[in-house]
């Protein structure tokens, strides 16, 4: 059964870790960032700016979701990581996931909410998963990530 909790515990910095990397969709820096967010978080709680939903399933992380307030905005927020355990892909968590981000972010006052992705072809199926999601392409920046490597931005009106 999936349970979902948005408290962080100190125990969590290793499963997102673990999480992020067992996709393989990260390189070394982007997995460390993703453990910064979590550190932030620990630390200065919710004035850090960011939000986290993780689900469990029986007492083990198996994705989570980091979202936040885009400063000098009034009502835009960031979907900065949805990542979902490779053997849980598949089965509804992602998308369980996004359905919590988004209520928290209704609640926190949030109409629209942005999402960055590669335009790399390993990232087709997060692509299409966003789409079927209801999330809408808005825009593409060549060459942002890497030479060949695009960023695409995709926004939810709530």
């Amino acid at each position: 059964m999936l349970l979902f909790r948005e408290e962080l515990r100190p125990s969590d910095r290793k499963a997102i870790r673990d999480v992020v990397s067992a996709t393989g969709m990260f390189r070394p820096n982007e997995v460390n960032v993703a453990v910064e967010l979590v550190d932030d978080c620990l630390i200065e709680g919710t004035t850090s700016g960011y939000h986290f939903v993780l689900a469990e399933e029986a007492g083990r992380i198996v994705g989570y979701v980091c979202f936040g307030p885009i400063t000098v905005t009034l009502h835009s927020y960031d979907l900065y990581w949805i990542v979902v355990e490779p053997s849980q892909q598949g089965k509804g968590v992602g998308r369980s996931l996004l359905q919590q981000a988004e209520e928290r972010i209704r609640e926190l006052g949030g109409r629209q909410v942005y999402i960055e992705t590669s335009g790399q072809e390993q990232y087709q199926p997060t692509r299409g998963f966003y789409d079927r999601c209801g999330y809408e392409l808005i825009a593409t920046i060549a060459d942002f990530y890497a030479p060949g490597d695009d960023k695409l931005i995709y926004v939810r009106r709530l």
